[in-house]
């Protein structure tokens, strides 16, 4: 699942030419980390709900890191979301 999750917004940033920007779990989402703006987050958010039916976001919480957006998956509310094949 995180691999999943960093694959997804690696393909986030390269469409949004930040290419460049390491992803790792304890990457920060905005700021320093992967600098994400509110437009790139509201898509990211987007691009989760379609690949696993839910998102962090859409469910109210504000995830910090990489880390957090997997964990939501692994053991939150999204722990019901399958990996698509």
């Amino acid at each position: 699942m995180q691999s999943t999750i960093v694959t997804v917004i690696e393909q986030l940033l390269e469409r949004s030419n930040k290419s460049d920007i390491q992803v790792s779990l304890d990457s920060p989402i905005h700021g320093d980390g992967l600098g994400l703006d509110s437009l790139e987050t509201a898509e990211l958010s987007a691009i989760l709900e379609d690949e696993f039916g839910t998102d962090p976001f859409g469910a109210g919480l504000m995830p910090e890191t990489v880390a957090e957006i997997a964990d939501y998956y692994i053991e939150g509310d999204g722990s019901n979301a399958s990996v698509p094949a």
